[in-house]
C-alpha cells in the first residue's frame, strides 16, 4: 500500500533509505494522476517487502517538485540509497512502469537513466 507522505517525511522515508522507493509526484485536479493512482496502488501491493510505495501532493508540499527536478504531473521518481535512480514522467502502461521497477531492483549501477 502506498502512502502519502510530506517534505519533512520524504528525508526520512525515502532519502535515508537504502532500498529502493518509489515516490508519486501528483495533484488532485490531473485526470493522468487519477488514471494512475489505481495501478500505482496495485503496484504497491504486489511489490509489498521489496519496493517502498508513496505519493507527495505537490500542491499542498509547494516548491518540492521543482526542488527535485518534476518537470510535469504525474511523475515517479525512483530512489535508491538517497539517489533518484530513474523517472517516468506522464502517463504510462502498467507494463511499462513494471519493466523499469525490475530493472531498478535488479540494477547494479545507481544511476540507470
Amino acid at each position: 500500500m502506498s502512502r502519502t507522505i510530506t517534505r519533512s517525511h520524504l528525508q526520512k522515508e525515502v532519502i535515508t533509505s537504502g532500498h529502493l522507493s518509489l515516490v508519486h509526484f501528483r495533484t488532485d485536479w490531473s485526470g493522468a494522476c487519477h488514471i494512475i493512482a489505481p495501478v500505482y496502488e496495485d503496484l504497491s501491493n504486489s511489490y509489498k517487502g521489496k519496493v517502498d510505495f508513496f505519493s507527495i501532493d505537490v500542491e499542498q508540499e509547494t516548491g518540492i517538485g521543482t526542488e527535485l527536478g518534476v518537470p510535469e504531473i504525474p511523475t515517479i521518481l525512483f530512489f535508491r540509497d538517497g539517489e533518484v535512480v530513474d523517472r517516468v514522467v506522464g502517463l504510462i502502461s502498467r507494463t511499462i512502469l513494471v519493466t523499469r521497477i525490475e530493472h531498478a531492483l535488479t540494477a547494479t549501477n545507481k544511476n540507470t537513466f
